[in-house]
């Protein structure tokens, strides 16, 4: 099949699956059709290890939003489609560059779609119209002359058609139709424009020989008075960090707790300083080793210095990361206290990954690169896993356990509220959860959402 026929073709299935329907099954099915039919358009040369990593997420990650339909599968069912796309056509280009290139092609699709000779196929214009007038006009015509013959001839006949009322919905068919398109066509035909595809080059992970030359960053400073700049900086900024450690351990751990509610903001702003603290640091790192100083044989210390202050930085993260744990154990689980858990992580792979840059001698967009699968990895894991069950399931075996702002605020949170509600013989709970798990069932068979569907009421 041409790019045409897929971008017809999906557009036609999209009508089918969302017509007259709300997102729930269909968007599942429809991310997995995506997948399917990638895998086989794909050339052999592109299907590379990543290609079938990938894929093989696009196909979970339809079944993740075919079975929670919420907003973090739906942004796995997203980023993995996209991932896959532009892998399918650009095997070596960086995948930090898909967000442009994204940008740009929702931009120029009214453009690029009314750009004919650019995606559909060339043909005989003689010959388009001979099929036209042979396929559709000439049976048209005859079609409705012998139905005017045949009406006048039978009034039965004429009623099966008269009283028939036509029950589609046009605007929303528009809607779909149009939505439809836009979806199959830049998916199937996007465009990377020059200006980005210039831009792959300087997202190498490794130096070429221009950048290991030894040359000062600034004008007004030389190479001796820039290394030494660096090592006065790190030399104090490690101090600096040694006192926060210090005050920041101090006020979580020695000072007398405070109300739940100042707890609670308090932990969060350390956090969010940690957080700050760690993203800073690496640009600071960044700024300095660049270029030249990753290959100075006189920047030892300045190497040095860099790495004890990862290592301190990674001590803060600990910090916080045990911390948030005890605030958990005090006042149980939720969806914040799980994202503070990802972000640390996250922030500890930059850490890591900056290590891993200095000693290797990497490029900074090395870190890019790097940083963008951990992101997607974090959204992938959001995805699979149920944290609104597993947050309900520890907070139940808790004295202070709130069934109601677990049974309103808590996704899927069903199945855990049914065994407590059993296991207390609290009645009118498990009549409050099955009549919500009731109501999520009544949807039609494409806007459902598996997750209730499979969840057991009596």
């Amino acid at each position: 099949m041409k790019t045409h026929h897929y971008i017809l073709l999906c557009t036609a299935i999209f009508i089918a699956l969302f017509y007259n329907e709300d997102v729930g099954l269909n968007l599942g099915i429809l991310g997995i059709i995506y997948a399917v039919l990638t895998l086989y358009k794909t050339p052999k040369q592109n299907k590379t290890k990543e290609f079938i990593v990938l894929f093989v997420t696009s196909v979970l990650s339809g079944f993740a939003f075919a079975w929670y339909g919420d907003f973090p599968s739906f942004l796995a069912v997203v980023s993995s489609l996209l991932l896959l796309s532009y892998r399918s056509k650009n095997s070596s280009m960086k995948a930090i560059l898909l967000i442009p290139v994204f940008i740009v092609n929702c931009f120029t699709f009214i453009c690029r779609f009314f750009n004919f000779d650019a995606w559909l196929p060339r043909t005989n214009t003689s010959g388009f119209l001979q099929k036209a007038i042979a396929f559709f006009v000439i049976p048209l015509v005859l079609v409705s002359v012998f139905f005017g013959i045949y009406a006048a001839g039978s009034d039965i006949f004429s009623g099966i058609f008269t009283n028939y009322e036509l029950d589609i919905n046009f605007w929303q068919l528009t809607v779909v139709t149009v939505l439809g398109l836009f979806i199959a066509f830049n998916y199937w035909n996007f465009a990377v424009e020059k200006i980005i595809y210039k831009q792959n080059h300087i997202l190498n992970n490794e130096f070429n020989d221009e950048d290991k030359i030894q040359k000062p960053t600034y004008s007004f400073l030389d190479l001796n008075s820039e290394r030494t700049s660096g090592v006065i900086s790190l030399f104090c900024l490690n101090i600096l960090l040694l006192v926060f450690i210090f005050t920041f351990n101090y006020e979580q751990f020695v000072e007398i707790p405070k109300t739940t509610i100042q707890l609670g903001e308090e932990t969060h702003e350390r956090v969010n300083a940690v957080i700050l603290s760690i993203i800073m640091a690496i640009l600071v790192i960044m700024m300095y080793f660049k270029g030249g100083f990753n290959f100075d044989e006189k920047a030892k210390s300045l190497k040095l210095l860099a790495k004890i202050w990862i290592f301190l930085n990674v001590i803060l993260i600990i910090s916080a990361f045990v911390k948030n744990t005890e605030y958990i154990i005090d006042m149980g689980f939720t969806y914040k206290k799980i994202g503070v858990y990802a972000f640390l992580i996250l922030s500890l792979i930059g850490l890591i990954l900056t290590f891993i840059k200095i000693q290797k001698k990497k490029t900074n967009a090395y870190l890019f690169n790097s940083m963008i699968w951990a992101v997607y990895g974090t959204v992938l894991a959001c995805s699979y896993i149920n944290w609104g069950g597993i947050i309900t399931l520890q907070n139940s075996k808790r004295s202070d356990f709130a069934v109601n702002f677990h049974l309103q605020s808590v996704s899927f949170s069903e199945k855990q509220l049914l065994k407590y509600a059993e296991e207390n013989k609290d009645q009118q709970l498990f009549k409050d959860v099955v009549s919500k798990i009731e109501l999520q069932k009544q949807s039609s068979f494409l806007s459902k959402i598996l997750f209730y569907k499979t969840t057991k009421t009596k």
